[in-house]
């Protein structure tokens, strides 16, 4: 058994130098050949093939043992081993790491997905993005993107040159923005995605960072729907775990007529709890709400707030009464309309001139006139 064992560690061993291989003896060359023959000449026939003795090793220090010899040899492998061991350890840090790129913001579009109005690129807070990514020379928090599809061969633009876009935003639509006003280079995680898996990680990473405005998710999330990434507000909710009535009523708020959304200073002022009495009114009252709408948009400039225009939006409607829709004569001048009387959504009466109808002395006798009309006793109980 020793035997067997120790010439098994010869096997792995490999011959020794000065060393005689175990097995039967070979046979003796004849005496006339051993100087001359080349050893491919050399008579084999009964002969155990030898393989070259290694170099490193020597008759002094080969194990006499078994044991000894497998001893040996693990020793050997020890160093080996370890260093193995020492670099799958590194690799294993890096499982599941996706490198960083330094990416030309030109070659990057926005998300199809992405619905950030342009209010978001204007306010301080932006400013204070930009001006930090300036300072740092460039982004220290890395966006995310996905290569564009590739179309008969080639990417997008490939034939446009290097600034042609390449990829597309996953999330980082501000720091993308910054950078691309810069002109620096933006830092990206490179990854191959799915539209749903797209939208989901935007849709998450958004309300981490800056949430979109109620009106904004709102478009993300019927654009989502319209474009059948989801079959309903239920699924998409569910998708990127948040009620479904939040949902649903960002996606009230984003179908709103144009009119009833400029009439704010901007749509990111439009809030979630406003959804519900303007769709209602949208249902029962359209034409009142598109009323109401315009004459805020021509009026406000600016002036009111968000509150305000959602107040006077949904105020109650005065009640039309017979005097009212009897009211309205016009007042004609050489063939043109110099005035109307008329009655308010309040019931009040009004008397509209044209411009330049009043100099400022006509003005005056009007008001005279008034005064002296309004101090009659009046004809009605």
């Amino acid at each position: 058994m020793g035997k067997k064992l120790l010439e098994k560690a010869g096997l792995i061993l490999g011959p020794q130098a000065g060393a005689r291989p175990l097995g039967p003896a070979p046979l003796a060359a004849p005496a006339a050949a051993a100087g001359s023959a080349s050893p491919e000449s050399v008579p084999t026939a009964g002969v155990v093939p030898v393989a070259p003795a290694a170099p490193a090793a020597t008759a002094a220090t080969r194990a006499k043992t078994a044991p000894g010899a497998m001893l040996q040899f693990m020793s050997a492998q020890s160093g080996t081993l370890q260093e193995i061991e020492t670099l799958r350890e590194k690799v294993r840090n890096f499982d599941g790491a996706v490198p960083l790129r330094e990416i030309d913001p030109r070659q990057i579009v926005p998300s199809k997905w992405a619905n950030r109005h342009a209010a978001s690129f204007a306010d301080a807070e932006f400013a204070a993005l930009k001006e930090e990514i300036r300072e740092a020379g460039g982004v220290v928090q890395p966006i995310k993107v996905r290569p564009l599809p590739v179309l008969n061969g080639s990417t997008p633009g490939s034939t446009r040159g290097e600034d042609a876009p390449k990829y597309e935003v996953v999330f980082g639509h501000r720091r993308h923005r910054a950078c691309l006003e810069l002109g620096l280079p933006v830092n990206a995680v490179v990854e191959e995605l799915t539209d749903q898996a797209l939208f989901q990680q935007m849709e998450r990473e958004n309300r981490q960072r800056k949430n979109l405005s109620a009106w904004e998710q709102g478009c993300m999330y019927r654009q989502a729907i319209d474009a059948g990434l989801y079959p309903s507000l239920r699924k998409l909710a569910e998708s990127i775990d948040v009620d479904v009535s939040l949902v649903s009523k960002a996606v009230a708020l984003a179908r709103l007529p144009d009119a009833v959304v400029s009439a704010f200073a901007s749509p990111v002022d439009i809030q979630f709890r406003w959804a519900g009495p303007l769709s209602d009114l949208v249902q029962k009252d359209p034409e009142g709400l598109l009323s109401r709408a315009r004459d805020l948009q021509g009026a406000a400039g600016g002036r009111f707030t968000s509150a305000q225009v959602f107040a006077a939006l949904t105020a109650p409607r005065a009640v039309e009464t017979p005097r009212a829709r009897q009211a309205g004569a016009e007042v004609f001048r050489d063939g043109r309309k110099v005035a109307v009387l008329g009655v308010d959504r309040q019931g009040r009466d009004t008397l509209t001139f044209e411009r330049g109808v009043l100099s400022d002395g006509r003005r005056k006798e009007l008001m005279q006139w008034l005064e002296s009309f309004l101090a009659r006793p009046s004809d009605t109980p």
